[in-house]
């Protein structure tokens, strides 16, 4: 029945081992790297995941022994911050490629026996009046895809009381070549990027919103799922999958982790 479940869901964002044997075919495999990401101790902390969609980094705060995790991400793929052009047809793809949105959570929580709460909220209201103040927040691969992420990580100092876990996509050339000046790729293009910044900068707009960074993680790369389309293989791309192993350790998306206070 599970194993049905799984296959009825038409996009697994995260790979996550819900049964002996039984892996959802995510697009994006944190497994092999969630180890590398500076973490806080949760342990008896309560917790808060922000922008979840399948769950992972809310089910591993409960796997770390978090008293209490809540898991914040929209309601509906309409609530995307769409760039104009894309604003008319871009819910109705999604909704046809991925299927209503949170579902793969609710399966792998209850595949899990999981307790974590999942709460209807975009980052941007994010306030303690509406979810009180946190020990340790999490966020992963977000930022990118938010028209402003400054104001959406003031949004999320305003309920972290303690520390931070910022994991996100960085350009990898940027940061190779200005490793120390602030700079980002801007989009929005197809896949709504609206910055990519490179590491300097990551640092820079948490900076910006008032936290302060403690400890930061070596250059990574998430590996793709199986799910993911298959990325075709080019002489660009097979130049941009060499930097990749040079500087992350591997290939897939570029990131790196953040812990500030």
């Amino acid at each position: 029945m599970l194993r049905e479940r799984v296959a009825a869901n038409p996009l697994w964002y995260h790979s996550i081992e819900l049964a002996p044997g039984l892996v959802t075919p995510g697009w994006f495999d944190l497994r092999p790297v969630v180890e590398r990401l500076p973490w806080p101790d949760v342990r008896g902390r309560r917790c808060l995941d922000v922008g979840t969609y399948d769950g992972f980094l809310a089910f591993e705060l409960e796997r770390r022994g978090a008293s209490e995790v809540v898991a914040t991400d929209i309601g509906g793929h309409e609530e995307w911050d769409w760039p104009l052009a894309l604003r008319e047809r871009g819910p109705a793809y999604l909704a046809q490629l991925a299927g209503p949105k949170g579902d793969g959570f609710e399966i792998a929580s209850e595949a899990l026996g999981s307790k974590v709460e999942r709460v209807l909220a975009s980052v941007y209201d994010l306030a303690p009046e509406r979810l009180g103040k946190f020990d340790v927040v999490v966020c992963g691969s977000l930022l990118l895809h938010l028209r402003d992420p400054v104001g959406a990580l003031s949004a999320i100092r305003s309920v972290c009381e303690g520390a931070f876990l910022s994991a996100e996509q960085v350009d990898l050339r940027l940061s190779a070549i200005r490793p120390r000046q602030p700079l980002a790729r801007v989009g929005p293009g197809e896949e709504v990027q609206w910055w990519v910044p490179n590491a300097a900068a990551h640092e820079r707009m948490l900076e910006a919103a008032g936290f302060a960074v403690e400890r930061r993680s070596r250059l990574y790369a998430v590996p793709f799922g199986p799910g993911h389309p298959r990325v075709r293989s080019t002489p660009r791309g097979a130049g941009r999958a060499a930097l990749q192993r040079a500087l992350c350790g591997g290939t897939g998306v570029p990131h790196r982790a953040l812990l500030a206070r």
